[in-house]
């Protein structure tokens, strides 16, 4: 039982954590609730239409590349820190895969997928 003391301990102290922090913000925090405090917002705007109305499929797009690109960008943190253990070949593979990047980016703005109008 002693190789999982430790484990036990850190849950018991973390699930106390959880508990005190809940109980102290339930008996500091005031609770005055308003009409103003009660209704139902979006980034501080008040609602004007159903919030089940479709948006354009380019928000989905962008978002994707936005996320593609971000994702493999990341790839090149590795690369830089291992960079003189990867030598010459490291150095081609990374301008080919930063070549199929820049194409690839083009290749999405020449379609107008970029385009937000």
């Amino acid at each position: 039982m002693s190789p999982y003391l430790p484990i036990a301990l850190m849950l018991i102290i973390s699930a106390l954590i959880g508990v005190i922090t809940i109980t102290v913000g339930f008996i500091v925090r005031p609770d005055k609730p308003e009409k103003v405090k009660l209704s139902v917002y979006e980034c501080g705007m008040p609602e004007f239409s159903d919030a089940r109305k479709r948006y354009s499929v380019k928000f989905y797009i962008i978002a994707m590349l936005f996320v593609i690109f971000d994702v493999e960008t990341v790839f090149l943190f590795p690369w830089a820190v291992a960079f003189d253990m990867v030598g010459i070949f490291g150095l081609i593979e990374m301008i080919i895969f930063i070549i199929i990047l820049v194409f690839g980016y083009f290749y999405a703005w020449r379609k107008g997928a970029l385009e937000w109008a």
